[in-house]
């Protein structure tokens, strides 16, 4: 996992360095160091390729002992909501996965994993069962080595009004009824005219500049930038002028490709890369708002809501709440839901210092934002101080997915569902007006997917 670069001393400098004599050792040749690859994190997979390899015998395992140390008791909560995924007969739609595992594969080892945490009384013991029992597939990023992008996402507030005010004037929309989208998996196709052909939608430009949506507002925000962010988000809790909540979630995209405002951000010059985040992009739109405006207007992709019921807010793709420091956002054209991965990365402490983050996590959302094997999204909860760790988390590291071995699958089988569980995707599941699909949710976006879903968080580290 090349979480650094490193360059390679010309012999030229190490002879000069070493003071050594030309007439000892001959005439030093200056060779130039090979430069290394501009990192492309949104570099798709070709056709028929996968996400993840599996690994060998001889290849080298990832810190499980060390993963195991720093458990915390909501990860036994999100294993929980996956196995309540899993329990959904939905849930079967999204396997086989590639090559990759089975539907009773990917149950059965949120099943088993919970039953090996509970049942180990030490690191080794833990280590030696997850050894015996499970597949390891990493990651095979950007590059072919498995190189992801880490970033972070948490759950905000905003303001709000049903009617357009003075003070909130940028809306959110309903979503149109001419987008069309992929009837199995909820992926836009673009607009449908009216002798029914589809065409590619109208970019964000092109549809902010016409208007064509007036007569379709959910409900109006305070700047142009809250609009954005929750559009990037896919969800949002609202507070209206009579402090009622209003709750909204992903309702679909238009097929246009997105693009990060922050990103865009950095190769205008507006800010610093060393800078960038989401405090730094909110402050140059207060003294810049034409500029970052049109920073926006970069990313052609336009997300429409639906009003959400909110009381399963923040929610994931598969309709279930995410979990702080647990859940993990992907591309679920390429990796598959609701398993357990193992993130191995750095992170931020609130005085802003890196450290390792090295975690199990749960594969239970997507996003706009994150459309490539080498992007993953960490939700980092609610709140000013989930807000602070995932404005700053933005580094390398790979991660790996755990799945049962065919062999002893049926050792661990599906428990039966509750209500208690079902009822909460049942309800998320409602609210989305795409066909279920394996990829954005409800969330969004950084989200902005395609669905089962219900609303959830927000990206704090700007895409």
């Amino acid at each position: 996992m090349p979480i650094f670069n490193y360059r390679k001393f010309s012999l030229a400098f190490m002879c000069a360095a070493l003071a050594l004599p030309v007439l000892f050792f001959g005439a030093c040749k200056s060779e130039e160091p090979t430069p290394e690859p501009t990192p492309d994190y949104t570099h798709q997979l070709g056709p028929g390729e996968s996400g993840l390899r599996k690994l060998g015998p001889n290849d080298p395992l990832p810190d499980i002992g060390a993963a195991w140390r720093v458990r915390d008791p909501f990860l036994n909560k999100a294993l929980a909501y996956s196995q309540g995924w899993f329990q959904m007969p939905s849930s079967k739609t999204k396997f086989p996965f590639m090559k990759v595992c089975t539907w009773d594969q990917s149950s059965s080892s949120i099943v088993a994993f919970q039953q090996i945490l509970k049942d180990s009384k030490s690191e080794a013991d833990f280590v030696g069962a997850i050894k015996q029992n499970f597949e390891i597939w990493q990651t095979v990023g950007w590059n072919g080595k498995g190189t992801v992008l880490f970033t972070g996402y948490y759950s905000p507030e905003f303001q709000g009004s049903v009617t357009a005010t003075d003070e909130f004037k940028y809306p959110l929309f309903k979503r149109p009824a001419d987008l069309a989208t992929d009837p199995s998996t909820g992926a836009p196709q673009g607009q449908r005219a009216a002798d029914g052909s589809v065409h590619p939608y109208p970019t964000r430009a092109e549809i902010e500049a016409s208007n064509m949506f007036k007569g379709t507002e959910l409900v109006y925000l305070r700047s142009a930038l809250d609009a954005y962010i929750v559009q990037v988000n896919g969800s949002a809790k609202i507070i209206m002028p009579d402090g009622k909540p209003m709750f909204v979630g992903y309702a679909g995209k238009t097929d246009r490709p997105y693009s990060g405002l922050g990103k865009a951000c950095v190769d205008s010059g507006l800010i610093p890369k060393d800078k960038l985040s989401l405090k730094a992009i909110m402050d140059e739109y207060k003294k810049n708002p034409e500029k970052i405006s049109a920073m926006m207007a970069k990313n052609e992709s336009y997300v429409f809501f639906a009003p959400y019921e909110g009381g399963n807010w923040p929610a994931g793709s598969l309709g279930f709440k995410v979990t702080e420091k647990e859940t993990l956002a992907t591309d679920k054209k390429v990796y598959p839901p609701g398993g357990v991965v193992l993130v191995d990365t750095q992170g931020i402490d609130f005085g802003g210092k890196k450290q390792r983050f090295l975690k199990f996590m749960l594969d239970q959302d997507t996003g706009g934002a994150i459309q490539a094997p080498g992007r993953a999204d960490i939700y980092m909860g609610m709140g000013p101080a989930a807000e602070i760790l995932a404005g700053g988390q933005y580094a390398e590291g790979t991660m790996y997915y755990f799945f049962l071995k065919t062999e002893v699958t049926s050792q661990y089988p599906l428990p039966a569902s509750s209500k208690s569980n079902a009822a909460p995707a049942a309800k998320a599941a409602a609210t989305s007006t795409d066909a279920p699909a394996a990829q954005p949710a409800a969330k969004s976006s950084k989200n902005a997917g395609v669905k089962p879903q219900a609303p959830t968080a927000t990206p704090a580290s700007p895409k």
